[in-house]
């Protein structure tokens, strides 16, 4: 009997225990949507590393680090104006990736909403750091993990004014939008 109930606090002290799943950067898929008064772009951001935490079914923390020079366009078909259009939105026009290669998100809270999850994040882009708020579909199975979440934010919070009629006065139809919209499907593994 005392063995019985040496076993069964064992395996309740194990499950109050946090998992940490490892974010799969092959399987992960970041998608960028900017648009302009003129049009759109759109393409992918590729992922270094990340984690994250659970605490039975709950997610508790995590974060993941994104490679901005991995930045990709889909929608220019022409190599050279796609070479064009990437060197620009490398330079310190835009993310300054020699000088910020990364961007980062790091886990502060989960809460359960009406549909899926509120997840709020310190995100640091470009050397800012700023809480962003956004709804996620999360699951979680016994080696995988999962995110799926589609949001904007306003990319000029985080110093990327070029464009921005907020901040350049009579830019007419040269305008881009402040807002970015990011689609993340983030999967992850013991």
């Amino acid at each position: 009997m005392k063995k019985l109930i040496v076993v069964a606090l064992s395996l309740v002290s194990l499950t109050a225990f946090a998992q940490t799943y490892k974010v799969d950067t092959a399987k992960t898929k970041i998608e960028w949507l900017g648009k302009k008064v003129t049009g759109q772009h759109n393409g992918t951001f590729s992922t270094k590393a990340g984690s994250l935490v659970f605490k039975g079914a709950d997610l508790k923390g995590g974060e993941i680090i994104v490679d901005i020079n991995s930045m990709t366009c889909t929608d220019i078909t022409s190599a050279e104006d796609n070479g064009k259009f990437l060197m620009h939105m490398k330079s310190a026009d835009f993310f300054e990736v020699e000088k910020y290669p990364e961007a980062k998100m790091v886990i502060k809270s989960v809460k359960k909403a009406k549909k899926g999850f509120d997840v709020t994040v310190d995100f640091t882009l470009k050397g800012k750091t700023a809480p962003l708020t956004f709804n996620a579909e999360i699951a979680k199975a016994d080696k995988t993990a999962s995110i799926k979440t589609k949001f904007k934010f306003d990319r000029t919070k985080w110093d990327l004014k070029y464009g921005s009629k907020s901040f350049i006065k009579g830019i007419g139809d040269k305008a881009i939008s402040d807002e970015v919209e990011l689609t993340v499907d983030l999967a992850a593994a013991q």
